[in-house]
């Protein structure tokens, strides 16, 4: 992945969010500092932003010539050549000797370069150590090595704007991001036996597997973006979707070129494409091969945080908007429509109120549907206070076919950073509970906690041990341990609950002189202030927040500042609420 950053900013916290994510999935990164043509732009800066704030080993490979409207091109640290950027036709860059005035700094740089690179080699080290001249191929190596290997990011500078830098960074891609084909195996599960791993490779004689990254509306039919990892997909051919357990057939396929679409009669593993014809996969499916059915990694999403009501204008165009909405949710898997089942509103739920506004917003504007849309609603969750032992009842045996199920659950909370919100635990022994029975134990503890109980809230970080139960031969069935199981999920859940709010990672960014108004309104909104510190001429906050509390707070913060103060927020779990706060929601949500 390329990971850009913005040159005045640096990193901001969208950017370690992302960063995340790649963490999280092992992915190869090079970084790209942008826009180091604007006034404030600053590349050591924000080169020690990545250092300190991403907690990487972030590598120089260029320098920049010039700063600010003065930038003209960079000086390659690893050929130690200098670019000059060009208008006009041509290919934008030409070579020029390095400034006399970056030439010992160029040396420097290059020399850290060096040894940040170099320890994945031992042959390398021992040279490097003895003070040899190692050459550009093998330092060249031993970076794209350590790229792959994560212990090392390559960091790029450049104005993506003007094209400035852009070559140079397209061959970093090429030299240090790893080809498709360097991931020799890709396992997936068997979708008929989840607990069964299959393996595929990135070869185009393969049984074809791909992953839908990505979807999006097209008046000419809907584009479905597919990364293909194994096989050959070609034009017309039939595909399963493992999770809809249907068959799709591909239409046209493209090579998406910017704007520019090329049509191709076949896909290679490796390659990136998109579909038209794929009427049901949406972000996160597998489309494979019929007779050789595979189910990759899906793509996770965060649960939106909060909602808010969403009607028409006119009545005439209440069947417009939701076909609208249906579209704009396949486009956006963080974004949620949904009727309310005792209010019957439509209702829109998001990762915050800018989400919400720039999608109502879209809606309005480019499609021509005036909506009115209610007050923003937190996307509270309730958790379990304490541990307890349930026993759960569903017996009728009246004569006839009769219901009968017993389970003894152990139900306790989960850490609030738990990777799963639901846990089950099967620990009976003796068939006291037939195998057969398992799965609606499970799925009637699920069904109750996502129900909310009497406040409506789904309960979230619960774990559930069955560890005793009863059966009848004759009158136990799949039904009645679910009922069961609900059963002792309401009893453990009665008065036995936390309230738990969405948070948010917020960083604004003030002048000196309206800090203190600042952070006395931040104080009232329940903020962690963790950080304060300087960025030239501002001050830069970092904290969480409940989000609840920042409804309508860029308009505060303009009052505040006088327009000049930016904040960003970016969603970071949930907390428990405050016992006062807790009793406030209650009683609001009960109306009492």
């Amino acid at each position: 992945a390329v990971a850009v950053f913005d040159g005045v900013a640096g990193v901001e916290a969208q950017s370690e969010t992302v960063w995340r994510q790649a963490d999280r999935y092992g992915v190869p990164r090079i970084a790209f500092i942008n826009k180091l043509d604007r006034q404030g732009a600053d590349f050591d800066k924000a080169y020690e932003s990545i250092l300190h704030r991403l907690q990487c080993n972030a590598v120089r490979m260029q320098i920049p010539i010039g700063a600010e409207k003065e930038f003209s091109g960079v000086v390659d640290l690893l050929e130690r050549k200098a670019w000059k950027f060009t208008e006009g036709d041509g290919p934008g860059i030409e070579e020029i000797p390095v400034p006399e005035e970056l030439v010992e700094l160029m040396e420097t740089r290059r020399m850290e370069l060096v040894e940040n690179v170099v320890e994945v080699d031992d042959d390398l080290v021992d040279r490097f150590l003895e003070g040899e001249e190692i050459g550009v191929e093998d330092i060249r190596r031993a970076c794209r090595e350590a790229t792959l290997l994560g212990h090392a990011v390559p960091v790029f500078c450049g104005s993506a704007l003007q094209d400035k830098g852009v070559h140079p960074l397209l061959d970093g891609v090429v030299d240090y991001l790893p080809s498709p084909l360097d991931k020799e195996v890709l396992t997936g599960l068997d979708p008929k036996d989840e607990a069964t791993e299959i393996q595929r490779h990135a070869d185009a004689s393969e049984p074809m597997s791909a992953l839908c990254f990505k979807t999006i509306a097209d008046p000419n039919g809907d584009l479905t973006f597919l990364r293909v990892y194994s096989g050959t997909l070609q034009r017309g051919d039939q595909v399963w979707n493992p999770r809809i357990r249907r068959k799709e057939r591909v239409g046209r396929l493209m090579f998406m070129h910017a704007e520019k679409r090329e049509a191709v009669d076949e896909v290679r593993a490796g390659n990136i494409c998109a579909v038209v014809g794929l009427k049901q996969a949406i972000t996160g499916d597998t489309v494979c091969d019929i007779a050789n059915p595979v189910l990759l990694e899906s793509i996770s999403f965060p649960e939106p945080v909060i909602s808010m009501s969403i009607e028409p204008a006119s009545l005439g165009d209440r069947d417009k908007l939701a076909d609208l909405l249906g579209r704009i949710q396949r486009e956006d898997p963080s974004f949620k429509a949904a009727t309310d089942a005792e209010t019957e509103e439509q209702v829109i739920s998001g990762m915050g109120e800018l989400h919400l506004e720039i999608i109502t917003t879209r809606i309005q504007r480019d499609h021509g549907i005036d909506v009115q849309v209610g007050a923003p609603r937190v996307a509270y969750r309730q958790t379990l206070a304490v541990e307890k032992d349930i026993e759960g009842k569903q017996i009728k045996q009246s004569g006839g076919s009769g219901q009968y199920a017993v389970v003894n659950i152990r139900f306790s909370p989960l850490p609030l950073d738990a990777e799963e919100s639901y846990e089950f635990v099967d620990s009976t022994k003796g068939g006291v509970v037939p195998d057969v029975y398992i799965p609606a134990v499970r799925k009637g503890v699920a069904e109750s906690m996502n129900s909310g109980g009497k406040l409506g809230w789904p309960f979230v970080g619960v774990q559930a041990e069955l560890h005793f139960g009863k059966h009848h031969e004759v009158d136990s069935s799949e039904l009645a341990f679910q009922l069961a199981a609900e059963r002792a999920f309401r009893e453990v859940s009665e008065g036995n609950f936390k309230l738990l709010e969405p948070v948010m990672r917020l960083n604004v960014q003030v002048p000196e002189e309206y800090i203190g108004d600042v952070i006395g309104d931040l104080n009232t909104r329940r903020v962690a202030i963790k950080e304060i510190t300087m960025d030239g001429p501002l001050r830069e906050i970092d904290g969480q927040v409940p989000i609840a509390e920042m409804f309508k707070y860029a308009g505060t913060l303009r009052g505040l500042t006088q327009g000049r103060g930016n904040f960003s927020m970016e969603p970071s779990g949930y907390q428990v609420v405050p016992s006062l706060v807790q009793e406030k929601l209650v009683k609001e949500r009960l109306g009492t």
